[in-house]
């Protein structure tokens, strides 16, 4: 890695942070140049602009995110300890994987409609997310795990969306608790299609 590479990415580790806590429209310039100690120029002789910044950050967030979750997820072998891994890696959202919350909502709802390139982005980690959560579960019914009652989709599609929701109430009431129980739920759920 170059001196140059490795000061943008000094740039995207601390900007990611801030435009998680903060949202796109909400970072400053001058909240950048705070966090990094670096010059404008120095930031601006990495990106075009803010919205360069921004839409970078954006791709960093997500990148980081699906990296944390698939690390989770891959120490396991079962179909049915994948999905705990993740639900279980979203188990405390007053503390998550990266400060402010989880990327992935913060940024759709941000960007839903006010930037499309970032919508999209989202839009595609949010598909792929989906059909990976429904491939482990169809493997699952495969070999024998869960019965075939259990629709993959519809239950990667809850489980997606009851978490992401639920971190974000979490969030907002300052309390962990209720996705404790939440997350139990969706076990218990699951539990009742193995075999």
């Amino acid at each position: 890695m170059t001196k140059a590479e490795r000061t943008k990415r000094f740039i995207l580790e601390k900007a990611a942070p801030i435009y998680n806590e903060k949202g796109l429209a909400g970072t400053l310039v001058d909240d950048i140049l705070e966090a990094t100690r670096l010059t404008k120029g120095s930031i601006y002789s990495h990106f075009e602009n803010k919205e360069d910044l921004s839409i970078q950050v954006a791709d960093y967030l997500l990148d980081n995110i699906c990296y944390g979750i698939g690390q989770a997820m891959k120490k396991e072998t079962s179909a049915k300890s994948k999905i705990f891994a993740y639900l279980d890696f979203n188990k405390t959202p007053l503390n998550t994987y990266i400060s402010g919350g989880c990327p992935i909502f913060n940024l759709a709802v941000e960007s839903d409609d006010n930037h499309g390139l970032i919508k999209s982005k989202v839009c595609n980690v949010l598909t792929a997310s989906q059909k990976t959560f429904a491939n482990i579960l169809k493997a699952g019914i495969e070999n024998g795990e869960f019965n075939a009652s259990l629709d993959p989709e519809a239950y990667a599609f809850k489980m997606f969306a009851a978490i992401e929701g639920a971190t974000v109430m979490c969030r907002n009431m300052n309390n962990d608790q209720p996705m404790a129980g939440l997350i139990e739920s969706l076990k218990n759920e699951l539990r009742a299609y193995e075999i």
